[in-house]
């Protein structure tokens, strides 16, 4: 049930990630990339490790995304036109190619992946986590939030379109 499960999370989380690329639309792109994230915080519970899922859903999924998707309706952007590829372009993309397609034939000659050790949670190390969280590095996590309230507040005066008179 185990491999059934992370096979279908593993799937989940390229076709999402594949959606973000692909989509012309930055709101389907931001949507997917929610759901790239739950995919990822679905993995992060099959290898045991709780907290980063729930760290990866609050944090990233919860304020990232929001805040992307808030940016993105109030700039009002539109689909832009079809990528064309061109020499360089295509190189590169050929590239890519053949590095997935050998990796894929590495793996399918040498074999299955070795298996992740067991990780065993316990509660000490999370006292621990919690402790240096809101000793130590208190302060770090206040800036970078203090950083991004200002970030949002910045897009938002930028993106306010005024006329003629000068008023909002």
């Amino acid at each position: 049930m185990s491999q059934i499960l992370f096979t279908l999370f593993s799937l989940f989380t390229v076709v999402c990630a594949v959606g973000v690329v692909a989509s012309k639309n930055a709101v389907n792109g931001a949507m997917c990339l929610l759901l790239c994230l739950a995919g990822v915080a679905g993995l992060f519970v099959q290898l045991h490790a709780y907290l980063l899922a729930f760290l990866l859903l609050l944090v990233y999924a919860g304020a990232v995304v929001a805040l992307f998707l808030f940016i993105i309706m109030l700039l009002d952007t539109q689909g832009g036109r079809a990528w064309r590829f061109q020499g360089l372009q295509l190189a590169a993309a050929l590239v890519g190619l053949g590095l997935l397609l050998a990796g894929l034939n590495l793996l399918a000659v040498r074999g299955r992946l070795p298996a992740p050790v067991p990780v065993v949670s316990a509660g000490a190390p999370l006292k621990n986590y919690a402790y240096q969280l809101f000793t130590t590095y208190l302060l770090p996590v206040q800036v970078i939030g203090f950083l991004l309230l200002i970030a949002m507040l910045g897009v938002i005066v930028l993106s306010k379109r005024f006329d003629a008179k000068g008023e909002a």
